[in-house]
């Protein structure tokens, strides 16, 4: 005589219920979507990031080395150039641009987003133009580039921010040139998404010169 089958278990043979307790993890339904992994970086995003870090290394050595001259004798603060505040609120105002960019392309708003690219490249060059304007004060008042320690520092820091800048603007205008072109909103995020790290580092490193210029 056979044993009796319980009536807990399912028949030999009978399909099993996919959604039952002892499914295997990863096989579909939502909570794999919920777990699903985020899509890879591109490569441009990578490329960004690699720059990013090359970058804060180049001043960090800068920092270090303005700090130490900075304890010197012969140390003394020059002159805070006017304009120097106008430009950064340039640059802040370029930054709330760009993210305001990011966001419409995120909402399928390519026109949108390219208007807020266009902005932020005006406002980039604007900024651009008033360190010129800085340069030119500075020499007025007769502070030049060996004039004193300080000085040297606030020409060295500055003409390498706005080269890095020079730099975002002209991966800015690819942008500009892409979204225009662009009907999809996801295409067009690929290149914004990039430009708009670099461009909100900038924002930072330049936040920063500022501080150990004037307010250290």
């Amino acid at each position: 005589m056979s044993p009796r089958t319980s009536t807990l278990e399912p028949a030999r043979g009978a399909p099993r219920d996919p959604s039952g307790p002892d499914r295997p993890r990863g096989w579909g339904g939502d909570g794999d979507r919920d777990a699903a992994a985020p899509p890879p970086a591109s490569p441009a995003s990578i490329a960004v990031w690699l720059l990013v870090g090359a970058i804060t290394i180049l001043f960090a050595a800068f920092t270090s080395t303005f700090l130490a001259r900075r304890g010197e004798a012969d140390w003394r603060t020059g002159p805070l150039p006017s304009v120097l505040w106008l430009s950064t609120a340039a640059l802040l105002a370029s930054s709330l641009a760009i993210e305001w960019a990011r966001r419409r392309g995120r909402k399928g708003q390519v026109d949108q987003m390219w208007t807020g690219l266009v902005i932020t490249a005006a406002l980039g060059v604007a900024f651009l133009g008033s360190q010129l304007v800085a340069w030119r004060q500075l020499v007025s008042v007769g502070v030049y580039l060996t004039t004193n320690p300080h000085s040297a520092f606030f020409y060295l820091l500055t003409a390498m921010h706005g080269l890095h800048l020079a730099g975002g603007l002209a991966a800015l205008g690819y942008a500009v040139a892409r979204t225009r072109k662009e009907t999809s909103a996801a295409r067009a995020l690929a290149v914004v998404d990039p430009a708009a790290t670099y461009w909100h580092f900038l924002d930072g490193l330049w936040l920063y010169l500022f501080m150990i210029l004037f307010a250290l």
